[in-house]
């Protein structure tokens, strides 16, 4: 599922934000230009819930 992350803005924030997803069991394809996530592995609650604690809001695209 893809998710549109609009406070991402930087190599750090893809970095936070890839960790986030790793952490919790998932995988992560960053596409900064876009703003958006591709998170793979995991339901959309538990995407959510680890963007929300990395300190980004974010929105399901599909």
């Amino acid at each position: 599922m893809i998710y549109s992350v609009p406070n991402m803005t930087c190599g750090h924030c893809k970095a936070a934000i890839e960790a986030a997803i790793e952490e919790v069991g998932g995988r992560a394809d960053v596409y900064l230009e876009d703003r958006e996530v591709e998170v793979s592995g995991l339901p959309p609650a538990t995407v959510l819930s680890a963007l929300k604690a990395a300190g980004f809001a974010a929105q399901p695209t599909e």
